[in-house]
């Protein structure tokens, strides 16, 4: 009998909260309202013109149609031409509060055009320009006699005599010049002086026996050039034969340096164009020179070209072997787009700046860069001169818009700008 009268009255409540809920929403509503299936639509807006669809990740890029970026995994936006649509074309625009600003110390400069002088700052060595290396031999079988330099590196004078040779073959040809100049046969005497020539005879020497009459029992051998000493390979009696070298002598009136300069930067410099040189044992003086050749192969663990520079050395104060700080030049570029190299940031596979719109709005923008020197990078596309660029602070704004783009792709929506963390009250 209790449980009956319990379901009774469950069931009695029911039925009056169900009627009170149908009451309050039919009363809440005027009679008036027509019910969702003649609900008049809206007057719908006049579409606006699309103008073209973009990346907002690379908004300077703009497409005719619609579709997928080739750029980032995620579809091409379109921008409006009326400003009501703007937001769509923003999504790229990262906006920071004037406190903000001020406390990442964010920074702008303004891309401008100028001339940049293309210059390659690198290292190189001094070294002896093969070409002015002689060698001293003989061109007869023979025996030194007397030698009169002893050391590499000595020093020694273009006829002076470094060896006092005797060859059997020498000796006659003397004996004919003798006998050929007292005979007073000139033809005769000519092609004696010539034999002795060919066997490398020194022309002072055949004067000398002209006028004494005297055949000499050695024949000194005497350096071609002034010059510093080599190496020495014979030395004092010793038997040698033609073409066996007695010692080779450089000239360092004029010397190479082989300067290393990297792949990126060798188109810069070609053959002709000036170089300078500084070396620490002597501060503060520059030595000018000048590019000679261009070595045609990259170095395949250093990825540098070498050039081979020439420079004059009447003093020899450029000594093979020294340490040499080289600048060569290239040139100058006129009228060419340039900013701040800080101001770029290098992903690996993309080249970007943070250009700032006005003080609280900062978009990423792809650019194209170019040569880098004394802390400007030339930008050959993405830019206009006059746009400001972000130099300090700009890794945080491309963070930000990296972070955004992120949302986009795994949301397919752009984060309400409330949302923004950079946005500050």
């Amino acid at each position: 009998m209790k449980t009956g009268t319990l379901v009774t009255g469950a069931a009695l409540l029911l039925a009056i909260g169900g009627t009170l809920l149908w009451t309050t929403r039919h009363a809440a509503a005027p009679e008036s309202t027509p019910t969702a299936d003649h609900v008049a639509a809206p007057e719908s807006a006049a579409p606006a013109k699309v103008l073209y669809w973009y990346d907002p990740m690379k908004p300077e890029v703009h497409f005719d149609k619609p579709g997928k970026s080739p750029f980032m995994d995620m579809q091409l936006k379109p921008k409006y031409a009326s400003s009501g649509s703007s937001n769509q074309a923003a999504q790229a625009t990262i906006t920071v509060s004037s406190q903000m600003t001020q406390s990442l110390g964010i920074r702008t400069e303004m891309a401008m055009r100028g001339t940049f002088w293309q210059r390659v700052d690198t290292v190189g060595n001094v070294e002896i320009n093969p070409h002015l290396i002689r060698v001293i031999e003989s061109r007869a079988t023979g025996w030194i006699e007397q030698q009169a330099i002893h050391t590499v590196g000595a020093q020694v004078h273009q006829g002076q005599a470094v060896a006092g040779v005797y060859a059997p073959d020498l000796y006659a040809a003397q004996q004919e010049l003798v006998l050929a100049t007292r005979s007073g046969d000139a033809a005769l005497a000519d092609a004696a002086r010539q034999r002795l020539l060919l066997l490398g005879a020194d022309p002072a020497q055949l004067s000398q026996i002209q006028r004494s009459g005297k055949a000499q029992r050695s024949l000194n051998l005497v350096s071609p050039i002034d010059g510093v000493v080599l190496d020495i390979s014979a030395h004092e009696g010793k038997q040698i034969g033609p073409g066996m070298p007695l010692m080779r002598v450089a000239d360092l009136s004029q010397v190479w340096i082989i300067a290393q300069v990297p792949e990126s930067q060798s188109a810069w410099v070609t053959a002709g164009r000036p170089a300078e040189a500084r070396l620490a044992a002597m501060p503060g003086e520059v030595f000018e020179g000048r590019v000679d050749y261009v070595y045609p192969s990259v170095d395949a663990a250093t990825r540098t070209l070498s050039m081979r520079l020439v420079f004059d050395n009447p003093q020899q104060r450029l000594k093979p072997g020294m340490f040499a700080d080289v600048a060569l030049f290239g040139g100058a570029r006129r009228d060419v787009m340039m900013i701040p190299s800080e101001a770029l940031i290098r992903t690996g596979t993309r080249n970007t700046v943070i250009v700032a719109d006005d003080e609280q709005h900062f978009r990423p923008v792809s650019v194209e860069a170019g040569p880098e020197r004394n802390g400007m990078t030339v930008i050959l596309s993405g830019l206009d001169e006059g746009q400001r660029v972000v130099v300090s602070g700009q890794f945080l704004i491309d963070s930000e818009a990296n972070l955004r783009g992120a949302f986009r792709r795994i949301n397919g929506a752009t984060p309400a700008p409330d949302s923004d963390p950079m946005v500050q009250p």
